[in-house]
């Protein structure tokens, strides 16, 4: 598995250990990474306007189309970190 990869993979388990918990805007920064680096781009229709959990989440997730899977991992990886305390 290459390094960055393991990186991400790593970044994934330690976002549930960390300290407290993320305000929601990292929450959803770190939603719309994984979701790009796994995923890609954000596909089907936008969720309505009441539902206003999915569509903050759709909306960051669409926020980084166009962003590479390699972006996406390594912005992840630099939040988690940053989240951390690390950075």
């Amino acid at each position: 598995m290459p390094v960055l990869e393991e990186q991400f993979a790593q970044a994934h388990k330690e976002v549930s250990e960390l300290a407290g918990r993320p305000d929601n805007d990292s929450l959803l920064k770190l939603y719309a990474y994984y979701k790009q680096a796994t995923l890609g781009n954000a596909s089907g229709e936008r969720p309505g306007g009441f539902d206003f959990v999915r569509r903050a989440k759709f909306d960051a997730w669409n926020g980084v189309r166009g962003t590479s899977q390699e972006e996406a991992m390594q912005r992840y990886v630099e939040l988690v970190h940053k989240l951390r305390g690390e950075c």
